[in-house]
């Protein structure tokens, strides 16, 4: 009652006695020292302009830029997963070095907000600074600093605009390098301020010696005919192969990885399935016919991954005539407009197959 009086507080917790305080320290230092997992595609990211793969033309400029520590601005378009932002931050970590690449390198990409007023306010801001030229480690350092503006075709042309002007008024303290797949959205006055350059698909080779690396590092048991499967489906994409690597290693648990768990991670429609629908097209039947597409829709399968797979197979078949092969391509487009306007799947693939149908029946 005198120690409630008096305003002291009883505390119900233990003591920390010196045990307990030594094995608390212990503990989170332990939990420090404890690497962080990464996802492969961010572990093998390359480290320096040597490691990107394939893009020979782009490597060898930036080499020159970087021996004499200057850089024009930079336009890099191209198909996703070929290396454009892993380019791009690679030579900034070769100029700058691990401690200033921080301070001197802003990047946005298409999630952060990116309209006219963050151009003119942050973007602008940033540019404005001035920085010195020189580094810590006493290699030469250039005295200016890198806007990344990563998928810039998704910018509306006002934010384009404004940073027309930005481009032009902070040359001696800014470099800015707009990535994008589809040049044809860049606004005229900034692709003329860019030195442009196109980012190719990667070749199977170089993919397949990647992932192939990959799997050895990491200890994943995968077959050649695997590894060449994994790349067909990536269409090019390799930052996609890696993603499906890592996911079907997950999935089999250390045991090998086949071609089977590769074609149910990337969602890829059996090659069966294809036959199936084909042979129901043929067999002239429309009560097969939806049931063939029925169970392929109950079955989880994508529409689009269907339309796909189904022009490539109709462009390579043989019993078909080019104005019947013409006729379904033009069908295909018709589908894929409409599944990207939300359409039903259902009704869509039922349509197209009966297309199909409609054309390799004439042959009979």
């Amino acid at each position: 009652m005198q120690a409630f009086l008096k305003g002291t507080s009883i505390s119900t917790k233990p003591p920390l006695t010196k045990d307990r305080g030594i094995a608390a320290t212990a503990g989170s230092s332990g939990e420090n020292k404890k690497a962080k997992p990464v996802p492969w595609v961010e572990k093998y990211r390359p480290k320096c302009v040597d490691e990107v793969a394939f893009q020979d033309e782009v490597v060898a400029v930036l080499k020159k830029s970087l021996e004499g520590a200057d850089l024009p601005n930079l336009l890099f378009y191209g198909p996703p997963g070929t290396g454009k932002t892993s380019t791009i931050l690679a030579a900034a970590r070769e100029l700058f070095g691990p401690e200033l690449f921080r301070l001197r390198v802003l990047e946005l990409n298409a999630s952060d907000e990116r309209g006219i007023q963050v151009v003119r306010e942050k973007v602008k801001n940033f540019a404005q600074l001035t920085v010195s030229g020189s580094r810590s480690d006493g290699k030469p350092c250039p005295p200016f600093k890198i806007v990344i503006l990563d998928e810039a075709d998704s910018m509306t042309s006002a934010a384009q605009a404004a940073l027309r002007r930005t481009m032009e008024k902070e040359s001696k303290t800014t470099r800015f390098c707009l990535i994008c797949n589809y040049v044809s959205r860049i606004i005229e006055p900034l692709t003329s301020r860019c030195s442009k350059f196109r980012f190719k698909p990667l070749s199977d080779k170089i993919q397949q010696q990647r992932l192939l690396d990959i799997a050895d590092k990491e200890h994943v048991k995968i077959s050649n005919e695997g590894v060449s499967y994994l790349v067909k489906v990536s269409e090019g994409d390799l930052r996609k192969a890696i993603t499906f690597l890592q996911s079907a290693t997950r999935l089999t648990g250390g045991k090998e990885v086949t071609e089977k768990v590769i074609t149910d991670i990337a969602g890829v429609i059996p090659s069966e399935t294809i036959d199936g629908i084909f042979a129901a097209c043929q067999s002239g039947s429309f009560d097969k016919l939806e049931a063939v597409v029925k169970d392929l829709i109950d079955e989880g399968h994508a529409a689009t991954q269907l339309v796909n797979q189904l022009h490539d197979v109709v462009v390579e078949n043989d019993n078909l005539s080019d104005k019947q092969k013409s006729i379904i391509t033009e069908k295909f487009a018709e589908v894929d407009k409409c599944l990207a306007d939300g359409a039903d799947e259902h009704l869509q693939l039922i349509s197209l197959c009966a297309t199909v149908m409609q054309q390799l029946t004439q042959n009979c």
